[in-house]
C-alpha cells in the first residue's frame, strides 16, 4: 500500500489534472505554424541555447545556426502552452508528470538551461519583471514557518534514511577536504570544521536553531564535551533526535526542543544554525538577530551556515511551491541585517559552493539506488519530482546560481581569537 505522501509536495494534482490534459495520440496531434513560432520564441527568450525542443509529433525545433547538444521532449501541446505561461513553475510540474522528458544527461541539460536563463535575466528587465510578478514566495511568520517545515521535513524519516548519510542524518552541505571522501566522512568533517570555527571547549553551552535530525548536537556533546540545546519545529526530526540521543547515553548533554527558534531562551556561549536561514525569510532577520543578541553571553560567538546568492533573487518558483515553501537564499549583504543592528562582529566568511554540489551528487546517487522503494512509499510522480529537485540543485551550485555561506561572528569584546586559520585545517 502506498503512503499518501505526495500530498505533502502538492503533487497529486499532477497525476489527476495535468497528466492527461491535451494528450491525444501522436498521429492526431499536428503542430501548427503558431506553435512552431511559440517554441522558437521560447528558445529565443532563453538566448538561443544549444537546446532543441522535440515536439509531440517528433518534429524538432532548435535555434537557427545552433547545433543542439541537449533535447527536451514535449509529449503534448498542452505542455508547450504551460511552459509559455510560466516556465519557472510549470517545467517542474510537467517533468514530474512525465509530460516532458529530457534526452540524455538531466544535470547537463539543467546546467545549460540555468546558464541561458541567467544570461537572459541579465539582458532583459521584462523577463525579470515577468518572473517576479508570476512567482511570489510564501510568508514565514510563526504559523507559516511551521506549515512550511512540515511540508518538507515531515515526509517521514524512512524516506530520508534512503539517501542521507548513515552517521548523523544530515540534510545540509558536507565538507570535503579530501575530494574522494565518502558522504559519511564528509558530513562528520563538516561538523568538526564548524566546531573548530566555533573554538568549542568542554563546558560550553551551545544553542542550535534548526537542528534537523540532531546529528550536530550529538557529535558536539560526544566529541567536544559541550552541552547543546537544539530547537526544531519538525515533529519527525525531533522524535528521531531524542531517540538517538537516549540510545547514545546523551541525556542531559544533547537536548531537543520541539519549538520555534524565536522562542529560544536562556544564556549560551555559542549560537549555531546549519541550514535554517534559508527558511527564515529576510523580513524575519531582525527577529533572528534579536534572538541571538538575547541569548548570547557577553563573550559569545556563533556561526550561520546557509545557502545563498551573489545578488538578491527569489527561489525557483517550482522549488518554492512544491519542495521548499517559503524558502529564500540570501545574499551576504542581506545576512548582515542579522548582525549589524546588534553590533555583532563578522569574523570569517567561507563559501563551500562546490562542496554542496558534491554532497548533492552523493545524495542523488543514493536516491537513484532506492527509487523503487521511494515509489512504493509515495508514487512515480514524487520520485520524478525529487530527481529533478536534486539534479537541479546540483546544476544551481555548479553554475554559480547558488552559493553556500558559512558566516562566523562574535560579540565585539571577544579578543581570544586565533591569529591565523591554521586551527581550521589541523
Amino acid at each position: 500500500m502506498k503512503r499518501p505522501g505526495a500530498g505533502h509536495l502538492s503533487l497529486p494534482a499532477l497525476g489527476t489534472i495535468d497528466v492527461q490534459e491535451d494528450r491525444a495520440p501522436v498521429r492526431e496531434q499536428r503542430v501548427s505554424g503558431i506553435e512552431r513560432r511559440f517554441a522558437r520564441q521560447m528558445l529565443e527568450v532563453l538566448g538561443n541555447p544549444p537546446i532543441a525542443l522535440r515536439l509531440w509529433n517528433d518534429e524538432e525545433i532548435a535555434p537557427l545556426g545552433v547545433v543542439p547538444v541537449m533535447r527536451a521532449h514535449l509529449r503534448d501541446r498542452g505542455a508547450l502552452y504551460k511552459l509559455l505561461l510560466n516556465p519557472d513553475l510549470h517545467f517542474g510540474d510537467l517533468y514530474s508528470a512525465g509530460r516532458i522528458e529530457i534526452e540524455g544527461d538531466l544535470i547537463g541539460f539543467l546546467e545549460t538551461a540555468y546558464r541561458a536563463s541567467n544570461a537572459a535575466m541579465r539582458r532583459s528587465q521584462l523577463v525579470k519583471l515577468r518572473a517576479a510578478l508570476l512567482n511570489r514566495p510564501r510568508a514565514n511568520g510563526l504559523n507559516d514557518s511551521r506549515n512550511n517545515i512540515h511540508h518538507h521535513y515531515d515526509l517521514g524519516n524512512d524516506f530520508y534514511r534512503l539517501w542521507l548519510d548513515t552517521e548523523a542524518m544530515q540534510y545540509t552541505c558536507a565538507y570535503y577536504p579530501e575530494p574522494d571522501m565518502t558522504l559519511e566522512q564528509a558530513q562528520i568533517a563538516k561538523l568538526d570544521h564548524v566546531a573548530r570555527k566555533l573554538q568549542l571547549k568542554p563546558g560550553d553551552r551551545v544553542v542550535e536553531a534548526g537542528c534537523g535530525w540532531g546529528g550536530l548536537a550529538r557529535h558536539f556533546a560526544k566529541k567536544y564535551g559541550v552541552t547543546v540545546r537544539a530547537y526544531n519545529i519538525s515533529r519527525e526530526q525531533v522524535a528521531f533526535a531524542r531517540e538517538r540521543a537516549r540510545a547514545e547515553g546523551l541525556d542531559g548533554r544533547a537536548e531537543y526542543v520541539l519549538d520555534d527558534y524565536r522562542n529560544i531562551d536562556g544564556q549560551y556561549d555559542v549560537f549555531v544554525s546549519i541550514g535554517m536561514l534559508e527558511h527564515v525569510g529576510t523580513s524575519q532577520y531582525h527577529e533572528l538577530g534579536d534572538v541571538i543578541d538575547r541569548c548570547l553571553t557577553p563573550g559569545g560567538r556563533g556561526l550561520i551556515h546557509s545557502i545563498g546568492r551573489n545578488k538578491p533573487e527569489k527561489m525557483n518558483a517550482w522549488i518554492e511551491k512544491r519542495i521548499f515553501p517559503g524558502a529564500y537564499p540570501p545574499t551576504l549583504q542581506e545576512m548582515m541585517e542579522i548582525f549589524t543592528p546588534h553590533d555583532l562582529s563578522v569574523l570569517d566568511v567561507e563559501n563551500l559552493r562546490m562542496h554542496y554540489a558534491r554532497t548533492l551528487e552523493h545524495w542523488l546517487e543514493r536516491f537513484e539506488q532506492h527509487t523503487a522503494r521511494a515509489e512504493e512509499m509515495f508514487d512515480p510522480c514524487f520520485v520524478r519530482a525529487w530527481r529533478l529537485y536534486l539534479a537541479g540543485s546540483i546544476a544551481a551550485f555548479t553554475t554559480g546560481a547558488l552559493q553556500l555561506f558559512q558566516v562566523q561572528f562574535a560579540r565585539p569584546r571577544l579578543n581570544e581569537l586565533p591569529w591565523s586559520r591554521a586551527h581550521l585545517y589541523r
